[in-house]
């Protein structure tokens, strides 16, 4: 995330679907799941599970009807109903919300940074019980504190701890912000991007030796970039091989109208692009919100119903406030995801 949207939610501004990054940023020195209006928490004391991490999708399992996470054979791939956690407290009333919704989920929880994988592991299989999940190796504004040996060690550590009950990986998130390069950064060097091009084509590796799928999370960023190297298909186009644009199995979107200037982008052309520009992936949305209390239901309704002809699109949304707004399941946006959902659904 950017150190605005940062700084807002810091201030109390912030009440849900975070702006600029990943999302919010953990709150250093906090416990995992304690954060509110879009904190993730930091690592807290030894034994807080952090943010849990899950598997996104391997069609079924246990839970509530149906599965967003699979593709149909020979067909269009199957849709994707997605949310995020940034923590995973009260871990009992995530679960008892998540199972509540009308379809089995894909829930994206987000590992805090420098949080032992095992502290995850507990919490993982619980929510994994009840949804898909798709683990976020790491949120964007704190990838600049990982040297790249360091980002891989972290990626194998998560891999050894929870590999069990991740069916996606997130290898990277809004990979294309300029704030992954340096704390507060309006551009990058060569070097810095050099960099963080390797911590993801590194994961992609480690995830596809385990024998995992990943995805890769973009920042959609028209007309309001810090540097025009970084707009999203500018930098996916000049960075990433083409074997990686080639292998990867999900590639996802993060948008916030917030940040930029409200604007509702043409989603039928922006997919159509990233479908020649990644040929083999899935399409969807990786996050959304807003920060408008006013405006969440309609943001919700809006995204949740979105329709792209592309073949490859598999929605996702990731709602970035779950936990805030939609846990427990008694908060009245927990009734309008649910209520968007079942209205999509055949």
């Amino acid at each position: 995330m950017r150190w605005a949207a940062w700084l807002a939610v810091v201030m109390g501004v912030v009440a849900c679907g975070e702006s600029a990054g990943d999302g919010p940023a953990s709150a250093s020195g906090g416990s995992a799941g304690t954060s509110t209006g879009g904190a993730s928490g930091s690592a807290g004391t030894a034994g807080d599970a952090g943010t849990g991490g899950g598997s996104a999708g391997t069609g079924g399992g246990s839970g509530s009807a149906g599965s967003s996470g699979g593709a149909g054979a020979g067909g269009a791939p199957e849709r994707v109903w997605g949310v995020t956690v940034d923590a995973i407290d009260p871990l009992a009333d995530i679960t008892a919300s998540l199972q509540k919704l009308p379809v089995r989920p894909t829930t994206r929880i987000v590992f805090d940074e420098f949080v032992p994988a095992t502290d995850y592991v507990t919490a993982t299989k619980q929510i994994h019980t009840v949804s898909d999940v798709m683990g976020e190796i790491l949120d964007s504004f704190y990838v600049s504190q990982y040297s790249v040996s360091e980002y891989q060690a972290r990626t194998s550590e998560y891999l050894t701890a929870l590999s069990a009950d991740v069916d996606i990986w997130e290898i990277g998130n809004e990979v294309n912000g300029e704030w992954l390069c340096a704390e507060n950064a309006s551009n990058c060097t060569a070097q810095q991007t050099k960099d963080v091009v390797a911590k993801i084509q590194g994961a992609h590796d480690l995830v596809v030796q385990k024998g995992g799928k990943t995805a890769l999370t973009l920042y959609y960023n028209e007309d309001c970039w810090s540097d025009p190297k970084n707009e999203m298909f500018t930098w996916a186009a000049a960075n990433l091989s083409p074997a990686l644009r080639q292998e990867l199995d999900w590639v996802l979107v993060s948008y916030y109208e917030d940040d930029c200037n409200d604007l509702q982008p043409d989603w039928q052309a922006v997919f159509s692009k990233l479908a020649t520009l990644f040929p083999n992936a899935k399409l969807g949305i990786g996050e959304c919100g807003t920060v408008k209390p006013a405006k969440k239901a309609e943001y919700v309704t809006r995204y949740y119903t979105m329709q792209v002809s592309e073949p490859r699109f598999i929605g996702g949304f990731f709602w970035w406030y779950y936990r805030q707004d939609m846990v427990p399941f008694t908060k009245p946006l927990h009734t309008t995801l649910s209520d968007t959902i079942q209205s999509q659904l055949p």
